[in-house]
């Protein structure tokens, strides 16, 4: 069982590596523009399969080519247009408008609006835009939002009321103040039907349209996105920020196995190392090791990993040295008092007669003794580093440009996850933190046959 998990650990690790860059949490985890887009604390889209399929599903629909194009006198006019059906009894949570590489080559700015033609043949004008105009020293062909594309959440433009208060008074005939249908909420005045003094959802196909109005044919948009908020993302569902949790919980598999590999190895290395040389040698040097050894064991780490990560910051490198440094004295003591009783064994004896040096007889005849027994407490101490990571991190203390399973819990808690109900938030990295914990102990228990013979059974 515990090489099956453990299978499944480096594979997925190996598929996190080659898939995301090395600085995934700098350059996007960390990074708001990133997941701006995104719907913010949206449940994973596998829970809408246990609730009949009755909440929203997140969708950007994007075109880069306009669908019909014609001239209107002087103007050219070029209509975008983009399909969104809306099947449940659910209103989107946001609406944004994404411009991107706005190209045109007369003087006069062309104007950009946006229309939505509902299921009951209703259009609504939604937004109106008018282009930066060019700089004194600027020739065409001018180009606008290349680098950063322009971005409109429709749920916050004031315009937007003064546009659905007049939707209202010609079509239904009722009298509602911009500040009104802001209270109400856009999208329920957008996507909804007016019945006894409330909106319900209107369900049906919705067809929004950029409209380019300018005067040279050439003009162009190379794309234009209309992203529709639902309450459900991606297989994880997101946080507050928008980020995609299952791209947060993939990319902790590589860390808590680098953090697991090198605090085991390098705490066994060195442990095993002083524990065979302290126990073989002996005199000033192994009371030397037993007095440091005895020292280190008594203090508490915890609260010194704590303090240290404070005052060096909680760089990963900072957290491996710490638990290293803390984690080797308790496998000396051990490894010593198994040395002691080997080094009085005939075989030790037969060796030293035959003329064998002593770090010969260390790394030929001692060392393989205890091997088995050092492999499983190098086993052992990968859960513990894990776990230990995993509170710095809860504790807030952790690297923050690394997302790790302790971070994605923290941040969690801090943003009150639990009280809210965001269970995905909280269950998902608490699960992963166990379960890599168990794959080691799974595997440390299948090796305690080999370790004490006397756990073997008799068959």
């Amino acid at each position: 069982m515990g090489v099956f998990f453990l299978f499944i650990v480096i594979t997925v690790s190996i598929y996190t590596l080659i898939t995301f860059p090395l600085d995934y949490g700098v350059r996007y985890w960390n990074n708001p523009k990133y997941w701006v887009d995104n719907p913010k604390a949206a449940m994973p889209q596998w829970v809408n399969s246990f609730l009949g399929g009755g909440l929203l599903d997140h969708q950007i629909i994007s075109t880069s080519v306009p669908q019909r194009s014609y001239p209107s006198g002087i103007y050219y006019m070029k209509f975008y247009e983009h399909v969104f059906d809306l099947k449940v009894d659910q209103f989107p949570t946001f609406l944004t408008l994404k411009l991107e590489k706005l190209v045109y080559y007369s003087s006069r700015t062309p104007t950009i609006k946006l229309f939505v033609t509902r299921p009951d043949n209703k259009t609504i004008e939604l937004y109106r835009l008018v282009a930066e105009a060019p700089l004194p020293d600027e020739h065409p062909p001018y180009v606008r939002y290349a680098e950063e594309p322009k971005r409109i959440l429709l749920s916050g433009e004031t315009q937007l009321s003064y546009f659905l208060s007049e939707f209202l008074l010609k079509e239904y005939h009722v009298t509602f103040e911009p500040s009104e249908v802001t209270k109400i909420g856009y999208e329920k005045v957008i996507f909804g039907e007016l019945y006894e003094d409330n909106f319900r959802p209107l369900k049906g196909k919705y067809i929004f349209t950029v409209l380019l109005h300018t005067l040279d044919s050439r003009d162009q948009i190379g794309k234009t996105t209309i992203i529709i908020g639902g309450q459900i993302y991606g297989f994880m569902g997101t946080d507050i920020l928008g980020r995609d949790l299952s791209q947060g919980l993939l990319f902790g598999f590589p860390v808590a196995l680098l953090i697991g590999f090198i605090t085991s190895v390098l705490t066994t290395v060195i442990g095993a190392s002083l524990g065979i040389i302290g126990g073989y040698i002996g005199g000033r040097l192994d009371d030397a090791i037993q007095r440091i050894s005895d020292i280190m064991n008594n203090l508490p780490q915890l609260p010194l990993l704590i303090f240290l990560t404070f005052i060096f910051g909680g760089k990963l490198w900072v957290i491996v040295t710490v638990l290293v440094a803390f984690g080797w004295s308790t496998l000396v003591i051990v490894v010593r008092s198994m040395i002691l009783q080997i080094k009085s064994s005939s075989l030790i004896e037969a060796a030293i007669s035959l003329g064998a040096s002593k770090w010969r007889i260390m790394a030929k005849h001692i060392f393989p003794q205890v091997a088995p027994y050092i492999l499983s407490q190098m086993i052992f101490y990968t859960p513990s580093a894990i776990l230990s990571e995993a509170a710095l991190s809860f504790l807030g203390l952790g690297d923050p440009s690394i997302p790790t399973w302790g971070q994605i819990l923290e941040y969690g808690f801090r943003n009150g996850a639990v009280f809210l109900g965001y269970w995905w938030w909280i269950l998902p990295p608490g699960l992963l933190i166990v379960f890599s914990a168990v794959t080691f102990v799974f595997i440390a228990l299948g090796l305690e046959p080999v370790v004490n013979p006397k756990l073997k059974r008799w068959r």
